[in-house]
């Protein structure tokens, strides 16, 4: 797995193609989260040349700020063709980088699980594929060597060869890590554990949530994609049952495809859960319903957009309590909760279980008493209404789902009334 090795504090020129204040200040987030420092702006809102993205003028000026700055690094805040960033670099001779290697860099940084380490990695390889091509005289040389005279093989097509034998290779790997995670979906699906998925824009405290609601061993902490793999953990809902809690990928505007593509296992668990708890962060209410769209975006991207939700708006705690009416009366359905501070917390696990409850229905079962062991092995996955003991068996009223129920009854635990 390749990073960018941007030296601390490195000097970074970024290039704007829109003047909107939320993608500056984004860029310059993911700049300092892989380390770097944005001295300098430059704006290009112009149909972009197909050769260097800039035009000319704009060029020179560029140039010109990478001298004065003695920038070691230029990022552009949108996607570029492997040739002009070729081009770019050639002229400016500095390294540049377009938004997408930025964030697989990121994530580069903060893979680590032997999963994400193989689906980052798959990711960058993806991306430098196509970037092959001409990329640098070096590319073009002739193998060679005593034994290998002749005409050989070009330098660029041994490193296209040796990358797609490495992604044929992750890719063989990442089905095995995928095996392993349907398995454990699938016993989950068998016990009828609910699923409870946590969705997101990135930092908008999805990990200090699980760690709230289960006081599980989650590192979170206060920058974009602190966590790139998945954790999960069981809570006890407030009936009693429990439920697991998945904290998934944070989301984030025009997400590179390459990584959603290598995330897809990891991402398919939001698509098996029962619930999705989408998450909005409202220390910044003005970029809230900007970011809620990216993250229903890439929900319907991976299939997930029929999947019940539930709106779980984070950081209650800064919000000035004048806005708090503000913001019930711009969504009215949603649990306003600080997982830092614990507050909502209660209230959000009622919402959950009653969201949890709306897929499942009321039953009742006569089950002898030498049968009831077996029916309370199954206590954590049902909500119990009532119990009524008789003489031979005991009337248990619960809710649980359709598929649970079936289960319970190829047990044989109704036993005659």
């Amino acid at each position: 797995m390749r990073e960018l090795q941007i030296t601390d504090k490195a000097k970074v020129i970024a290039v704007l193609t829109t003047r909107d204040d939320y993608a500056k200040e984004e860029l310059e987030r993911l700049v300092e989260t892989a380390g770097g420092e944005v001295v300098d702006v430059l704006f290009f809102t112009r149909k972009p040349d197909p050769s260097t993205y800039l035009g000319k003028g704009k060029l020179e000026k560029l140039k010109a700020l990478v001298d004065a700055y003695e920038a070691e690094l230029v990022v552009f805040d949108t996607e570029l063709t492997p040739s002009q960033q070729r081009n770019l670099q050639d002229f400016l001779d500095v390294r540049v980088i377009d938004r997408s290697e930025l964030i697989l860099d990121i994530f580069a940084i903060h893979a680590a699980t032997r999963e994400a380490k193989l689906q980052v990695e798959l990711a960058q390889l993806q991306y430098e594929l196509p970037r092959l091509v001409g990329a640098g005289k070096v590319l073009s040389r002739l193998g060679g060597g005593i034994g290998t005279r002749g005409p050989g093989e070009t330098k660029l097509e041994t490193d296209r060869r040796r990358i797609l034998r490495r992604i044929s290779q992750l890719k063989k790997e990442l089905k095995e890590v995928e095996i392993e995670r349907q398995i454990q979906r699938k016993n989950r699906i068998e016990n009828r554990v609910p699923v409870v998925a946590i969705a997101g824009y990135t930092n908008s405290g999805k990990s200090t949530l699980l760690k709230s609601l289960s006081d599980a061993d989650v590192f979170a902490a206060n920058q974009l994609f602190a966590t790139v793999s998945p954790k999960s953990a069981k809570v006890k809902l407030l009936s009693g049952r429990e439920a697991v809690f998945i904290d998934t990928v944070g989301f984030i505007e025009r997400l590179p495809h390459q990584l959603v593509e290598s995330f897809k296992s990891t991402l398919e668990e939001i698509v098996y859960s029962d619930l999705v708890i989408v998450l909005g962060d409202l220390s910044d209410i003005r970029r809230l319903k900007r970011q809620l769209k990216t993250v229903e975006q890439v929900l319907a991207e991976i299939g997930a957009d029929e999947i019940p939700r539930l709106l779980v708006l984070n950081k209650v705690d800064l919000l000035d309590p004048a806005d708090i009416g503000i913001v019930l009366r711009e969504f009215p359905t949603a649990v306003l909760i600080s997982a830092k501070r614990g507050i909502g917390i209660t209230s959000l696990l009622k919402h959950v279980e009653r969201a949890l409850e709306e897929k499942e229905n009321l039953y009742e079962l006569s089950i002898p008493w030498d049968r009831w062991g077996v029916f309370a092995s199954y206590r954590d996955h049902v909500t119990v209404i009532s119990e009524q003991y008789e003489e031979n068996l005991i009337k248990v009223k619960f809710i649980c789902s359709q598929e649970l129920y079936s289960k319970l009854l190829s047990l044989k635990l109704e036993g005659e009334r």
